[in-house]
């Protein structure tokens, strides 16, 4: 916006006599009498239901009776009886699961083919070996392995052969958290 070249803003109107007594009649425009009413209405409900929920000032006042003072034949007769011992709770479940022992159906876990992880295929073996480069800085050790297919010579970098797939999931996270994504398991035989 071009400060410079701007208009300046249309002065303001002095308020004329005429328009001035308009406005000071609508700035003390009286409250309707059916506003008051109401509010006053409103006013004594909410102090009526407080003064219902604090209760009320004619409540009785609860008097205790005094108990008995403890005399001298009262007392020998406490001290000849004495002070009844506590009951025992008697368990019988402590006693019944100690005896006991729990035994669990678990079936065998079905070992499947071996299980390869690849985390790489490339038309370049120079590639190749630098993903297992950077695999082997996380500890873990990788092959390449060269395929021959339809497509022609591809140099594929394969983790494994794992037993379970708990264990090559293990080594695909560690690969996830050191940045190296989009490896895949695979039930293959070698």
């Amino acid at each position: 916006m071009d400060y410079a070249n701007r208009k300046r803003p249309p002065a303001k109107k002095k308020p004329t006599a005429k328009s001035a007594k308009t406005s000071a009649r609508n700035a003390a425009a009286p409250v309707s009498w059916q506003l008051v009413v109401i509010t006053l209405a409103l006013v004594a409900g909410l102090v009526w239901f407080l003064y219902s929920i604090a209760g009320s000032k004619n409540k009785q006042p609860v008097v205790q009776q005094p108990l008995p003072e403890v005399t001298d034949k009262m007392q020998q007769q406490m001290d000849k009886a004495g002070i009844p011992e506590l009951p025992k709770d008697q368990y019988s479940y402590p006693d019944v699961l100690q005896n006991q022992e729990v035994e669990v159906d678990v079936p065998e876990r079905e070992v499947g083919p071996p299980k390869l992880m690849q985390c790489g295929s490339f038309r370049r073996e120079t590639d190749a070996q630098t993903l297992r480069a950077r695999i082997a800085l996380t500890g873990l050790e990788a092959q390449v392995r060269r395929s021959e297919g339809r497509n022609g010579v591809w140099y594929r970098v394969i983790l494994g052969p794992y037993v379970t797939k708990r264990e090559a999931e293990r080594d695909r996270h560690k690969l996830q958290r050191a940045q190296i994504h989009y490896c895949e398991i695979w039930n293959w035989n070698l």
